[in-house]
């Protein structure tokens, strides 16, 4: 191609040269004759972007079909945490509650539960050493 593809005149290029206006494979242009306009001519060997477009298309839709379901899961789980953290703040003020009654019944009645665990830890090491001498043999 000429480095000036807008010179008129002898040996321009003003719609004389329709290479210089060669765009894509398949699309040439040519000029009227006596006129300003230049015609355009699309090779149907090489014109398959109506087939292109079709498929972009298709293309769009696959992604707007996938957005909206990419939306409709997120709407879903939005909704099943909302329901998941309810159901913690029951399952706190229940725990909070019992919480509450179980010290008020041990400072109403007394309780001497550490008195317990601390017996049953002697009795469970006494089991275990008696157990190892007796394995020891």
């Amino acid at each position: 191609m000429a480095s000036s593809s807008h010179r008129s005149g002898p040996g321009g290029y003003l719609y004389g040269d329709a290479d210089p206006y060669r765009s894509r494979e398949g699309l040439s242009t040519r000029p009227f004759a006596g006129s300003d306009e230049i015609e355009l001519r699309i090779d149907p060997m090489n014109a398959d972007m109506d087939d292109e477009i079709t498929g972009l298309r298709n293309h769009v839709r696959q992604l707007r079909n996938v957005a909206q379901e990419i939306h409709s899961e997120a709407t879903f789980q939005k909704d099943f945490l909302d329901q998941l953290q309810m159901t913690l703040i029951k399952a706190q003020a229940g725990v909070k509650n019992n919480m509450r009654r179980l010290n008020k019944n041990i400072v109403k009645h007394g309780s001497n539960h550490i008195v317990h665990v601390v017996l049953f830890a002697l009795l469970l090491f006494t089991i275990l050493y008696l157990w190892s001498k007796m394995f020891r043999r």
